[in-house]
This record gives structure tokens, C-alpha cells and sequence, in this order.
């Protein structure tokens, strides 16, 4: 007998119950659901509604059920929906008709609403963890590899070259956003549904304060039609996540390009490449390569969502059961990501010969080249127009800016005298970068300092 089933006269279509169930996902939230109902027993005891006798074996039998998922010793069955109608259902076998007395004053509606809202805070809590673990990662490499020389890159042409210290800490910064990003998102997730009831609250008087208070949520939803109808803070879980994973992208790029025999930049451990069936030599980026692959799976997750919601009327449907799988999905993609790359980032080699070979043999002090000029009082339109003619003398004779002698560098341009050959190093490019946010040593260690000063407040 279903737990709703006293108004109608037919069973229900095997496979309308089969596609009306969602405990094959649901089953997750049982943690949630569980604390959920006992705050609200305590509740219905504490202002009346319920004896306090009845509130303790209801208490008793939901604390024996938990146990009893937690043993695997639950049978799930699509003839019961859904977790919460699991755990009634087998509340009702333990203690019999008093078990019913606790869907008092709530609905599946604002109880779903309620297990989301706990469960989110959770996943939330546990993906900054997993992010400021990574980003721990990445201080640890940049701060064990500061002396590192590497070409920056735009249009993925050579440009200028930076500290490899300074392109992993770009990543730092982005996970830094994202982080933030999920915590001020974590304030959506902490307002409290239930007292709702189907849509329009409830004819009994309930003391919501007080579940809000048992389940540390920190504001109640002052409209209950808002309340269980609304899915904002699974749709910010899953567009933070979104761009945490073109974050994570971005540097499976990266990581594929460097790693690869044409430039050769680091090595990656064993552990994370596998090889292939066919060709012994191949050792392959598979780690980077799967999470950049998988960001477009949680790119259709949140469009998924955003469809499923863009034209549903006040106040639930059942098209918001599809808040989950893709939630669910959302949540082990980015954990599994997380945790995958903080492993993997802690065996990164980088080639350093091969870095600054590669730095040593293009034009990337050329804007060093106009800003001396500039100094020297020409206008940099001009300064560029100068050191462009270099670089094309150089390309036509197969030098580079480092072979220039003074000479040749003042028959471009009177201005140039000897000390501008101390410029064209790589190193001293690198070095004359002092601004703040720059990639000269001491800005990268201020930098440094910075991230580690915000993983510190953070612990």
C-alpha cells in the first residue's frame, strides 16, 4: 500500500512506477532525510502536537534505520519512490501506526527541499576543502621552483617569459575565486524550507525557528511557495562547479602541451599517464586529458538545470526531481577532479634546461628593448617600430635579439648605448618585472605570501 495511494482505485503502471522512481539516486540524501525528520519530531513534541513518549520511540526508530542503511542492510524498491517514503515506510514496520504521526505538519515538498539544502551545504564544505588542498599543492611547486625561467604565452606564441612559480600561481588565484565563489553560494544553501508544507505552510502550530536552529541553518524562507520551489542554490553549486572545471581545464591544457615531446617543459609520474595497446613508447596524459574531457559533462549539467526550471509555474512539479542526478554527477566529477590533481601536481618534474632553452631562443625581450627606448624619450609607438625592424633582421638572418651587438643595436637607433645589452637575458626580463603581480622574484614571493597567509586564515 502506497503511502499516498487512499485516493486512488488502480495500482500503478509498472513502468510509470518504475519512471516516477527516484530512490536509485535519492538514496544518498538518507543522511539528510533522517536528520531532517528528527529535528522536526522534537519540534512537533516541543510545541505539542505530538507527545513527547510518541516523539521518543519515533526518534528511536529513525535512529535504528540510519544504522540500518548505513549496515547495507536496506532494501530499496521503485514501488516506494523515494528515500523519504523508504524510511516512513520502514519506520511504520518498526513502530507501527505512530510512525505515521510523523509526517505532521510537512510534505515531500518541503521535505526534499530541506534534504537538498543539507546536502548542498555538505558538498559544498567538502569541495573548498578539496580546493584549498590544491591550492596548497600548487604554492608548494611554485615555492620549490622559483629559480624556473619559462616563455609566457599569448595566442600560444612565445611573449614574454615569466617564472614558472608565477604561471602556477595564476591557477592559485582562480581557485581562489572559485572558492569564494562557493562560499558565498553556501549562503543560499543555508536557509531553511521545511514548515512549508505542500506550498502553502501549515494549519499547525509549528516553531520553525526552532528546526532551523536543531539543523544549523542560519534564515528561514519567508514564503513557502518560495520555499519549496526554489532550486537557486543547487543551480550555484553547479555554475560555480562549471567554472572551477574550465579552471581545471585550463590547466589539463597546459599540463598536455608541456608534457609533450614538442616542448617537452615537465614530466609527469607514472602514476597518472597510462600507455598504449599498440605503440610501447607512448606514455599519456590521461589524468588532464579525462577533466578536461569531463568539464563539458558539468557544463550539461547545469544547462540541464537550467532548462528543467526555466518554465515551471509556482510552486513544485515534478520536473524539480531532476535537481539531482546531475547534482549527484556534478558533486563526484569535481571531487574526484580535485582530488585527482592535487596528487598528480605533487609528482610534476619541470624540465628547467628545456624552460629556459626555449625562453633563450626567441624574441621575448623585445619589449624590454622599446621600454629602454622609451626611456630614453622616445614615444613608444616609435620604440616599437625600432625594436620590430630588429626582430626582423634577426628572423631573416637567423639570430636572435642576445647575438645583437651594440653596434647594431645603435644603427637601429642612436639612443641604445652599451648598457642595454644587460636587458636581453631571459633572466633579466624576468627580473625588471617588479610591479606588483609581476613575475620578477621578489613579486612572485610577495605572491607567496599572500596564498599562504589565505590557506592559513582559511585553516
Amino acid at each position: 500500500m502506497k503511502l499516498w495511494g487512499g485516493r486512488f482505485a488502480k495500482e500503478t503502471d509498472g513502468l510509470v512506477e518504475a519512471f516516477n522512481a527516484s530512490i536509485s539516486f535519492d538514496r544518498r540524501l538518507y543522511a539528510e532525510d533522517i536528520s531532517g525528520s528528527m529535528a522536526h519530531c522534537r519540534m512537533l513534541a516541543d510545541c505539542g502536537i505530538i507527545t513527547s513518549d510518541d516523539a521518543e520511540k519515533i526518534l528511536a526508530g529513525l535512529s535504528e534505520i540510519r544504522e540500518e542503511i548505513e549496515r547495507g542492510e536496506m532494501e530499496f524498491l521503485s514501488s516506494l519512490e523515494d528515500i523519504h517514503m523508504h524510511v516512513e515506510s520502514r519506520l511504520l514496520e518498526k513502530i507501527g501506526p505512530l510512525g505515521g504521526k510523523l509526517h505532521t505538519a510537512r510534505s515531500r515538498n518541503d521535505q526534499v527541499a530541506l534534504d537538498m539544502h543539507l546536502y548542498v551545504k555538505k558538498e559544498i564544505e567538502a569541495t573548498t576543502d578539496l580546493i584549498a588542498g590544491l591550492q596548497a599543492v600548487l604554492i608548494a611547486l611554485a615555492e620549490n621552483n622559483l629559480d624556473v625561467v619559462m616563455p609566457g604565452y599569448t595566442h600560444l606564441q612565445r611573449a614574454q617569459p615569466v617564472l614558472f612559480a608565477h604561471h602556477l600561481l595564476a591557477y592559485f588565484w582562480m581557485l581562489q575565486r572559485d572558492r569564494e565563489r562557493f562560499l558565498d553560494g553556501y549562503k543560499r544553501a543555508d536557509w531553511m524550507p521545511l514548515g512549508a508544507g505542500a506550498l502553502a505552510g501549515t494549519t499547525f502550530p509549528i516553531n520553525r525557528e526552532m528546526v532551523a536552529q536543531d539543523l544549523g541553518f542560519a534564515r528561514l524562507y519567508e514564503n513557502s511557495m518560495d520555499a519549496v520551489s526554489d532550486r537557486d542554490f543547487v543551480l550555484e553549486y553547479l555554475s560555480n562547479a562549471a567554472i572551477l572545471m574550465s579552471h581545471l581545464s585550463r590547466l589539463s591544457e597546459d599540463l598536455i602541451l608541456w608534457n609533450s615531446q614538442e616542448f617537452g617543459f615537465i614530466t609527469l609520474d607514472d602514476a597518472f599517464t597510462t600507455g598504449s595497446s599498440i605503440m610501447p613508447q607512448k606514455k599519456n596524459p590521461d589524468v588532464a586529458e579525462l577533466v578536461r574531457g569531463k568539464t563539458g559533462r558539468v557544463f550539461g549539467h547545469l544547462m540541464g538545470m537550467l532548462t528543467v526550471l526555466k518554465g515551471l509555474p509556482l510552486a513544485y512539479n515534478k520536473d524539480m526531481q531532476e535537481d539531482k542526478e546531475g547534482f549527484f554527477d556534478t558533486v563526484d566529477t569535481v571531487k574526484i577532479c580535485l582530488t585527482l590533481y592535487a596528487a598528480m601536481l605533487r609528482t610534476v618534474v619541470p624540465d628547467k634546461g628545456r624552460m629556459y632553452a626555449a625562453v633563450a631562443g626567441d624574441f621575448a625581450s623585445a619589449t624590454d628593448l622599446a621600454d629602454y627606448l622609451v626611456r630614453k624619450g622616445l614615444p613608444f609607438r616609435e620604440a616599437h617600430a625600432v625594436v620590430g625592424r630588429l626582430v626582423g633582421k634577426c628572423v631573416t638572418e637567423g639570430r636572435r635579439l642576445m647575438d645583437l651587438t651594440e653596434e647594431e643595436l645603435r644603427a637601429a637607433s642612436a639612443l641604445f648605448s652599451v648598457d642595454v645589452l644587460s636587458l636581453l637575458p631571459p633572466e633579466a626580463c624576468v627580473a625588471a618585472r617588479q610591479s606588483r603581480g609581476g613575475t620578477a622574484r621578489d613579486a612572485v614571493e610577495a605572491q607567496l605570501s599572500q596564498a599562504k597567509a589565505i590557506l592559513a586564515k582559511k585553516a
